[in-house]
């Protein structure tokens, strides 16, 4: 299945992942970090794009950032592009260094920045790179020190960080330090590196099966609903019968017969298809979907699930559809 584009407009809070080809190291000394983290300082300042959290670790980085001014795109370009070659030089290699395109979730900000800045500045400890918070304190490589003013790489927005917490700083930062020491007591139900219905759910019980859902973006219907109008997506133009009817003919069953309750493989098979194309491409909601097919709508949702493979890996059926449009 062709990979969706980026959704990737000033003002929205995206959480940035790059690992290296085939999980191979991509900071090997203490040189390779500091230049990263140099190269990365400067693109923040030169394109006003705001970091609330960062984390380098061997193989990998992580990085909260909010651009303001212009898209992200061009200053991971630049930031992997530049670091690649001198990588390279350095340690006297070729080829490709990174592990395909960075990966980058849109967030919102209002309901998981805090959990995604805990997220990050606990990676080296839940990669035993570092064994307790105190020694978190010092690893150089990671927002956690400048949070706390402990010094460090300057490239965190701080202030408006901080007063999330409270308005005096070191109260601010005491909340900080107990919000991370809550982290490792009471583990992350889910990493925070992807988006979508299931992530979203697991920090947001209140979150409805209907409501709409991005596998690029982490955050409740209103906000996906939103942040899909301002990049211009739009609705597959396909009703729910059309869908129903392609899907049916293509595994070579009666459509209306998939209206009725079924627990044979193929029925099974075509419903789990017809839920994910419906509910993630066309943006049905489940309530409409599940009469259809003599589903509940959470039976909607968990056909969806294993109907995202299913599609993945029938190339003959996403040619169907790419013909319909």
């Amino acid at each position: 299945m062709p990979r969706q584009s980026r959704i990737d407009i000033p003002g929205l809070l995206q959480h940035v992942i790059c690992r290296g080809v085939a999980r191979s190291d991509i900071f090997i000394t203490e040189d390779d970090r500091e230049d990263f983290v140099r190269r990365l300082s400067g693109l923040l300042a030169e394109t006003e794009t705001r970091c609330y959290a960062w984390a380098l670790l061997d193989n990998h980085f992580h990085l909260l950032l909010m651009p303001t001014c212009q898209p992200l795109a061009p200053l991971m370009l630049r930031l992997l592009t530049g670091y690649a070659v001198s990588f390279n030089l350095r340690h006297n290699r070729s080829g490709h260094l990174f592990q395909n395109r960075y990966k980058s979730i849109v967030c919102d900000d209002d309901a998981y920045l805090l959990e995604l800045v805990r997220h990050i500045h606990l990676n080296p400890l839940r990669a035993d790179v570092v064994k307790s918070l105190d020694e978190l304190i010092c690893y150089p490589w990671c927002g956690h020190r400048q949070l706390l003013g402990a010094g460090g790489a300057d490239l965190i927005d701080v202030v408006p960080l901080l007063s999330l917490f409270a308005k005096r700083k070191k109260t601010a930062r005491d909340r900080y330090l107990k919000f991370l020491a809550d982290g490792i007591t009471t583990g992350t139900p889910m990493k925070l590196s992807q988006g979508g219905r299931r992530v979203s759910q697991a920090y947001n019980s209140a979150l409805q099966d209907e409501e709409l859902f991005d596998d690029r973006i982490l955050g409740g219907g209103a906000f996906v609903a939103r942040v899909l109008g301002e990049k211009g997506d739009t609705v597959v133009p396909w009703s729910l019968q059309d869908v129903i009817a392609m899907v049916a003919g293509h595994c070579h069953l009666a459509a209306a017969d998939l209206a009725l309750p079924s627990k044979q493989a193929d029925f099974v098979h075509a419903k789990a298809l017809i839920c994910y194309i419906v509910t993630r491409i066309c943006r049905f909601k489940g309530t409409e979907v599940g009469p259809c097919l003599a589903y509940s709508t959470t039976a909607v949702s968990r056909a969806a699930l294993r109907g995202k493979r299913l599609y993945e890996e029938d190339s003959v059926l996403q040619e169907l559809l790419n013909g319909a449009k």
